[in-house]
């Protein structure tokens, strides 16, 4: 980067979707400075479950999920990487009555909005399309054209390209404060300081510290959400798994191990900057499985781990511009569910930024909603 510190805008973190918004501003000739405390995808970007569902998201988040799963499907072109991506669909299992009539329920609220991306299949359909599962589920509701991704690699390949259209990336350094100068803001990291016009705040579970430097507020709160890989087994399921009522995410890699989640916390240590896994949460998320997959109960856990995220009251992101001053946009709090939304979250700040608006109605997600 030599000694460069005028930018035109200044993106804090380098998660994905910090690398997502620095790609598409470079793709519109901007000059963009990437700050990262620690290292690009070094939290819950790179670790989280890979997950690219459509399937089960708050009714807000649907436009832009419907847009973000295009992408996907055309995400090499992007980034230049497949980022892993696999469209084997998602699919949440009704394990009784209750669950179906839940699915059943979901199912006709986003039909009668106008969107047709989830249906139900009958137990029949189910154990055709998961015939492992054998007699142990009623029903499912299903999006067949989602599936999941590398969260790694797709960092990694965000990153890249957007440095390979010009961005420039400081890693390992952190934002201490931000203040306003002759128009622009001025970033203090560590012994430096970077100026630009804008500044995008994509800090994921600290995005609330950003946020303050700058005058805005918003309440977050940080969880720590833990996931396991096992052995090696033959394969048996193609499709993501989810339950209506229980923990329960899980899919088969190409390799053979599973990758088990659903939501399971795992404990913050004091600084809130590190986690510990709680192995009873691991436990009642093995069982579940279990309970589905009785052929499984010996395959080893091999590995555990876990992301920090930054989680908001109503489970909503913050996207949008900030509240009290110009050239500020927030870009965090996407509690759990943000990977598979960033390369069109990218797209939108970006929009906003080179164009002036963007193509969606982000009302749902401005910071002051909760004032």
């Amino acid at each position: 980067m030599s000694g460069e510190r005028t930018f035109d805008t200044i993106v804090v973190g380098g998660g994905l979707q910090g690398c997502s918004v620095a790609l598409h501003l470079a793709r519109e000739g901007q000059r963009v400075l990437i700050i990262e405390r620690d290292s690009c995808g070094q939290h819950a970007s790179g670790v989280n479950a890979g997950g690219l569902r459509r399937l089960n998201r708050l009714v807000e988040e649907i436009p832009l999920s419907i847009a973000a799963q295009e992408m996907w499907h055309d995400i090499e072109n992007l980034t230049g990487s497949d980022c892993g991506f696999r469209p084997t669909g998602q699919v949440r299992i009704a394990g009784n009555t209750e669950d179906l009539e839940s699915l059943e329920a979901r199912a006709q609220k986003v039909q009668a909005l106008g969107y047709q991306h989830e249906e139900m299949i009958s137990a029949e359909g189910l154990r055709r399309l998961v015939p492992a599962i054998g007699n142990r589920g009623v029903g499912a509701l299903i999006c067949r054209g989602d599936g999941f991704a590398d969260p790694a690699l797709t960092c990694l390949a965000f990153r890249l390209r957007a440095e390979a259209l010009g961005a420039s990336i400081r890693q390992g350094v952190a934002v201490t404060r931000i203040e306003q100068q002759s128009g622009d803001w001025r970033v203090y990291a560590q012994d430096q300081y970077f100026s630009a016009p804008v500044i995008v705040n994509c800090a994921g579970a600290w995005g609330d510290r950003i946020a303050a430097m700058v005058g805005d507020s918003s309440p977050l709160q940080k969880e720590a959400l833990a996931l396991m890989v096992t052995a090696r087994t033959p394969h048996f399921i193609d499709p993501v798994i989810g339950h209506a009522s229980r923990k329960l995410s899980f899919k088969q890699m190409a390799n053979g191990t599973l990758v088990i989640g659903g939501a399971l916390k795992a404990v913050l240590t004091e600084r809130q900057d590190d986690t510990l896994i709680d192995f009873r949460q691991m436990k009642e998320s093995a069982e579940t499985v279990c309970s589905f997959f009785p052929f499984l109960d010996s395959l080893p856990v091999v590995r555990c781990w876990a992301g920090i995220e930054g989680m908001t009251p109503d489970r909503l992101p913050i996207i949008g511009p900030g509240k009290k001053s110009a050239g500020v946009f927030h870009a965090y709090g996407f509690s759990a569910h943000g990977y598979q939304l960033a390369p069109i979250v990218g797209k939108v700040i970006a929009d906003i930024i080179c164009k002036g608006s963007a193509a969606f109605d982000l009302d749902a997600f401005r910071i002051d909603r909760f004032n």
